[in-house]
């Protein structure tokens, strides 16, 4: 039974997990870094890259605990080297090659993307091919996923990503950090009929998403409400913003699944991945999208869906047992696309 340490670095967690082949967590170590950055109102890549310089021997010490098991008993180790913020994914990858190579392991270069991607693997099983939803504070793409290694391109935003949106429009509304659950939480008092925001792209060929003009008619919604603002005004509107995202996922996802099934006619699964998976009004709503389309969708837990080790841990090992790995001269970068030709 091959073991896996899975070391994930690149934004505003330092996490680290183990994983087993037989799709077991045996830890999953996840130190956030929240306090660091709210009075920012945002993640600064200098202070996370120094905490995660901080904590990260640490953690991962306590995910080798936690799973009771030595550097020996590990089929390899894997790091995330992108994309992502620099300075982070350099120290956590470096730390990666570092065990890796003092226990003569094989090191395994995790594209993080493809860890939220093959989550669903890991927790549910899912076969080959699927549709994949991918949306995060970096990243929001529609994806055919044929096989490890073989994404293609559907669809994405051409300015913000949703949970980028999402953490502006808390900001502005001055709902707090982090944004996406900051505005969740307001959302569930509000009236999402009140405000008449707009819905880019909506109905248009493809699958690609704008969220820009959203987030722009928010802001002047908020300028526009009288003094002084109500903490229902503010739920009202995050109740708003919150319907139109999901009007605007669930129209572009109905494009993007008419591509996946022309490509893939026996296609039954939609996968939602990323830390904006987590919200569940979004999940609802997709939900009666897939539903009506005939597929199930698959949403990994709450916990799996913001950023891990566990599926880092588990992206590396589908790499190894392909029989791939990596030199520690694996290259770290702040971009690095899934569906490369996209």
């Amino acid at each position: 039974m091959r073991l896996v340490l899975g070391i994930e670095s690149s934004c505003d967690e330092t996490a680290a997990a183990v994983v087993a082949e037989d799709r077991r967590i045996l830890s999953n170590i996840v130190l956030s870094q929240l306090e660091d950055h709210r009075a920012y109102g945002g993640v600064v890549p200098e202070i996370a890259a120094r905490a995660h310089l901080d904590h990260i021997e640490r953690v991962v010490s306590e995910a080798m605990a936690t799973a009771e098991v030595g550097f020996a008993d590990l089929a390899g180790v894997a790091a995330t080297t992108g994309p992502g913020l620099i300075g982070g994914v350099i120290v956590g990858a470096t730390v990666g090659k570092s065990l890796a190579l003092v226990h003569d392991k094989p090191f395994i270069a995790v594209n993080h993307l493809e860890g939220h991607a093959l989550t669903c693997r890991l927790t549910d099983n899912v076969p080959f091919p699927f549709l994949l939803l991918l949306v995060s504070g970096g990243h929001s793409q529609f994806l055919s996923v044929a096989g490890v290694g073989q994404y293609r391109r559907l669809g994405g935003t051409i300015d913000d990503a949703v949970g980028e949106a999402f953490d502006k429009t808390a900001k502005m509304l001055g709902l707090g950090f982090p944004g996406g659950p900051a505005v969740e939480q307001a959302a569930l008092s509000g009236d999402a009929a009140r405000f008449a925001l707009p819905r880019p792209l909506l109905g248009r060929p493809g699958a690609d998403l704008s969220l820009s003009g959203l987030k722009t008619a928010v802001r002047l919604a908020a300028e526009k409400l009288p003094a002084p603002v109500s903490a229902q005004d503010l739920s009202d509107l995050a109740a708003s913003f919150q319907a139109a995202v999901g009007d605007l996922l669930a129209d572009r996802l109905k494009h993007a699944l008419a591509d996946f099934l022309a490509e893939h006619p026996g296609g039954k699964h939609v996968v939602i991945a990323g830390g904006v998976a987590a919200n569940k009004a979004l999940r609802a709503r997709l939900q009666t999208t897939v539903a009506t389309a005939g597929l199930e969708l698959v949403a990994p837990p709450l916990k799996l869906c913001t950023d891990n080790g566990a599926m880092i841990a588990w992206a590396g090992l589908e790499r190894l047992r392909r029989g791939e790995s990596h030199g520690f001269d694996a290259p770290c970068r702040p971009r690095w696309p899934l569906d490369a030709a996209a």
